[in-house]
C-alpha cells in the first residue's frame, strides 16, 4: 500500500532522533516495517545492526511476519524484532559474567516471585494476599524506577515502606543465591550494566546501529534509560507513540517520556500521523471531542476519508438491569431490521463482574453467546506444579522447576534452607538439584 506524505517522511528520515506521533489506526506498523526495509535496501545497512522493539510477543510476531512478506529471508538475516524483555534477556545471556551470574540462570515468573515473597514474609505478613500483592507491586515499581534495595532502604520513611524495602533487599539476595532473575530484572540489569560498564555499552551500541521502538508511550523509567544507553551519542533511532493512547501508568508507564525526548535530544524531529485508515469519521469525531479534555504534550487532530458512517447512539439507563435489557433489545431489533446473525454483534464491558447481568438478559431472550477470556488452563497453579515436576524429571538442571515444587506439598523447606542450597550450588557451579544430593550439604544443614 502506498504511503501518505507524513508516513513517507517518517520512513526516510534516518539522520537523527525521530519521534513519530501516530494516532490510532494511522498505519504506524506500516511505517516501522517500511523503515526497516528502507534501511536495508536503500541505505544498505546490514539487518544484524537493526533492532525493532515492541511490548508484546504478539506485536513482535506480527512485525516479523510483515517484514518477511516484504523482504527476502536473506535480507533480514540477523534482524532483531523482539519485546523489551526478550532484548534484555539476550543481552544478559551474553553478558551474564558482568553481573556476577552463571550462564544457566533461572527466570522467575510472577507466581514464582510471589511464592518467594510469601516465604520470606511468613512471620510478618502471614500470607495476607493483599499485602503480598502490594509488596510485589512495590518491588516491581522500585525496579522499574531503577531504585536498588540500598536506595529503597535509605528513602523509606514510614513503617510499611521500611518493611517493604527490607523484604526487597532479602528478595534480591535470595534471587542472587538461586542464580535467578525476575522479569523486571531483564530491563533493570542491562540498564545498570550499560550505565556502569563502558566497554559492554560500546559493544552493544556498535551492534545496534539503528533502533526502532513501538508504543513508546508505554515505556517506564528503566526502559527509557535502556533506550538512551543503546542509542548513545549517535542518536539514530525512531520511536513511535501517542500520548493519547497511554493507558498503562498504573503499571509504571510514563507517557511523559515522549516529552522528555525533546529535552534529552534537542534535535528531535517530530512527525505526526493524523490520517486514520481504520474508522469512520463519526468515531474520530467522538474520540477527538473526548481526547481534547486530556492534558497533551503534542496536539493532533485525527481525520478519516472513510465517510461519516452511522451516527453514534447514547442510551441513558436507570440502573444496570435496565442497561442489560436495553442492550439486548437493541441487538434483537437491529438483527430483525438488518436480517443479520447473532455472531455479527459484539458486547464490550469494562469489568468481568458486569457479564452476569448481560448473560442473564441474553439467556432470558434465548440469544446464544460466547464469552471471551478467563483463566488459561496452563496458568492454574496446580497445573504449573505438575508441569514443574515433569520438567524436573526431564531436566534435573531446571532450577526454576525445582524451586517451584521443593515445598509443594509443604515439607518444611524454608527460605534459609534454600539459601544454603543456593550458595552451595553457586560455589560449586552446579544445579540446585545436584547441590541437594551433594555430600557437602550435610556440613551446612542438619540431617533432618
Amino acid at each position: 500500500m502506498k504511503l501518505n506524505p507524513q508516513q513517507n517522511a517518517a520512513v526516510k528520515f534516518i539522520s537523527g532522533p525521530c519521534l513519530v506521533l501516530a494516532g490510532a489506526g494511522s498505519g504506524k506498523t506500516r511505517v516501522i516495517i517500511n523503515k526497516i526495509a528502507y534501511l536495508i535496501q536503500e541505505c544498505e545497512m546490514s539487518a544484524r545492526h537493526i533492532a525493532a522493539v515492541t511490548f508484546t510477543n504478539k506485536a513482535a510476531r506480527e512485525m516479523r511476519e510483515r517484514i518477511n512478506h516484504q523482504l527476502p529471508k536473506t535480507a533480514t538475516r540477523g534482524l532483531t524484532i523482539s519485546t523489551f524483555h526478550t532484548l534484555g534477556l539476550d543481552i544478559l545471556k551474553k553478558e551474564y559474567r558482568h553481573i556476577g551470574y552463571k550462564s544457566n540462570f533461572t527466570l522467575f515468573d510472577d507466581q514464582d516471585s510471589m511464592a518467594l515473597l510469601k516465604e520470606l514474609s511468613e512471620n510478618d505478613i502471614q500470607g495476607d494476599k493483599d499485602l503480598l500483592r502490594a509488596l510485589q507491586s512495590k518491588i516491581s515499581s522500585w525496579k522499574n524506577e531503577l531504585t536498588l534495595p540500598a536506595k529503597a532502604m535509605a528513602e523509606a520513611t514510614d513503617a510499611q515502606s521500611i518493611s517493604f524495602a527490607n523484604y526487597y533487599q532479602q528478595y534480591s539476595q535470595q534471587l542472587t543465591a538461586y542464580n535467578a532473575l525476575d522479569f523486571d530484572d531483564l530491563i533493570l540489569m542491562p540498564t545498570m550494566l550499560f550505565q556502569h560498564n563502558e566497554e559492554v555499552r560500546t559493544k552493544w551500541q556498535q551492534k545496534i546501529k539503528y533502533l526502532l521502538v513501538d508504543e513508546y508511550q508505554d515505556t517506564n523509567t528503566s526502559q527509557y534509560q535502556l533506550v538512551k544507553w543503546l542509542v548513545g551519542e549517535r542518536q539514530r533511532f525512531t520511536v513511535v507513540g501517542d500520548d493519547d493512547q497511554s493507558i498503562y501508568s498504573w503499571r509504571g508507564a510514563r507517557p511523559q517520556n515522549l516529552a522528555l525526548l525533546k529535552t534529552d535530544f534537542p534535535s528531535l524531529n517530530v512527525i505526526k500521523l493524523e490520517q486514520n485508515y481504520r474508522s469512520a469519521e463519526r468515531i474520530l469525531k467522538a474520540a477527538n471531542i473526548l481526547i481534547a479534555n486530556n492534558p497533551h504534550e503534542f496536539e493532533k487532530q485525527l481525520f478519516s476519508e472513510n465517510g461519516y458512517g452511522v451516527p453514534l447512539k447514547v442510551l441513558p439507563c436507570k440502573h444496570e438491569e435496565d442497561e442489560a435489557e436495553k442492550v439486548v433489545a437493541e441487538i434483537i431489533s437491529h438483527r430483525f431490521i438488518n436480517r443479520s446473525q447473532y455472531r455479527d454483534y459484539a458486547l464490550l464491558y469494562r469489568g468481568n463482574h458486569q457479564s452476569r447481568l448481560f448473560e442473564k438478559a441474553l439467556m432470558t431472550n434465548r440469544i446464544p453467546y460466547k464469552i471471551s477470556g478467563g483463566t488459561s488452563f496452563f496458568s492454574r497453579s496446580e497445573i504449573k506444579d505438575v508441569m514443574a515436576y515433569l520438567r524436573l524429571v526431564v531436566n534435573q538442571d531446571d532450577d526454576n522447576a525445582l524451586l517451584r515444587i521443593i515445598n509443594v506439598p509443604r515439607r518444611e523447606i524454608g527460605a534459609a534452607t534454600l539459601q544454603q542450597i543456593g550458595n552451595l550450588a553457586n560455589e560449586k557451579h552446579i544445579s540446585l538439584f545436584e547441590a541437594c544430593c551433594d555430600s557437602e550439604l550435610s556440613m551446612h544443614l542438619s540431617a533432618r
